[in-house]
């Protein structure tokens, strides 16, 4: 499945955003059409979490419900009439750095970060303030960087509690799979910390959906791609990680519970603004666009914030 947030189009709303109500969950189908999943529990009588976290709470037997109420034809509505949200609001996500090699020599050239390969990975956090949906605003303020970049990362959502979690058994404790793009402030990196420069609001674009693991079992053979105003930026696959979805979660619960909701931000490949000759990094006006094989596309302009 394809679960996804959505708001509904209603330009006469209250609040101006011309987005009506509650966040509703749903499904995406047939690339471009969207089932309410909620108004399909409430006409069938079904029991359904309201949101996706609740949902990925909730465990197999509410995914077995939502397959149910998804069954044969379903009314939907095309992805047109809606507006997507971020799927959810991850209680914890956990960035990873320099899990590509020619990541890894770019930033060592341009970035000043060790030349060596990582023996370990390399963690940081981002917090859940970060996050912004598909078409929201990543925000450009100018008085705190000159040099805000981009990183298309593949996003895994944790499904179980884990915690010290062998590696064989890891990608049991996986939801799904989404799309995070780890916006960076390069110039506000503090004696080695990332906090601020990966942490900033709006600076963890996520979505547009979550695609169930089932529909993804090699999370380690995956296109993944980035543009810039429509210019192809980055290009690679998840094959190229030096540590896969299954050793990052056994290493990060080796010391720390991930939860269901939670996020691992699984790092870049190559083709950042910071390692392009002369550096190029966004500004207003600019759409970034963040594409993962079999997950979709992640849009988002970047707006001045001052």
């Amino acid at each position: 499945m394809h679960l996804l947030t959505f708001r509904t189009h209603d330009a006469g709303h209250a609040d101006g955003t011309g987005h009506a109500g509650t966040p509703r969950l749903g499904a995406r189908l047939d690339g471009d059409r969207v089932a309410d999943l909620t108004a399909l529990a409430t006409a069938a009588g079904a029991q359904l979490p309201p949101d996706l976290l609740g949902l990925i709470r909730a465990g197999e037997p509410a995914l077995a419900t939502a397959r149910e109420l998804l069954a044969g034809d379903p009314p939907t509505r095309p992805l047109t009439e809606v507006a997507l949200c971020a799927p959810l609001r991850p209680g914890k996500i956990v960035g990873v750095g320099l899990n590509y090699v020619e990541h890894v020599a770019e930033s060592h050239r341009t970035l000043d970060t060790d030349r060596e390969l990582p023996d370990r990975p390399v963690l940081f956090d981002k917090p859940s303030t970060a996050v912004t949906g598909p078409g929201g605003p990543i925000l450009h303020n100018a008085d705190l960087t000159k040099q805000l970049d981009w990183e298309c990362e593949l996003a895994v959502v944790i499904g179980a509690p884990a915690f010290r979690v062998a590696e064989a058994d890891a990608l049991r404790y996986v939801f799904g799979y989404s799309i995070v793009n780890d916006i960076s402030a390069r110039d506000q990196r503090r004696s080695g910390q990332w906090f601020f420069s990966k942490g900033q609001d709006s600076y963890a674009p996520f979505g547009p959906v979550v695609v169930t693991a089932d529909e993804i079992p090699d999370p380690q053979r995956l296109d993944l791609s980035l543009k810039v105003n429509g210019e192809l930026r980055q290009d690679s696959n998840t094959r190229h990680m030096l540590f896969g979805v299954a050793r990052l979660i056994a290493d990060i619960s080796s010391g720390v519970t991930l939860e269901p909701g939670d996020v691992i931000a699984t790092g870049s490949p190559s083709g950042v603004g910071a390692g392009m000759v002369p550096p190029q990094f966004l500004q207003p006006g600019d759409v970034v666009e963040a594409t993962v094989e079999r997950i979709g596309t992640l849009a988002n302009p970047v707006i001045d914030a001052r």
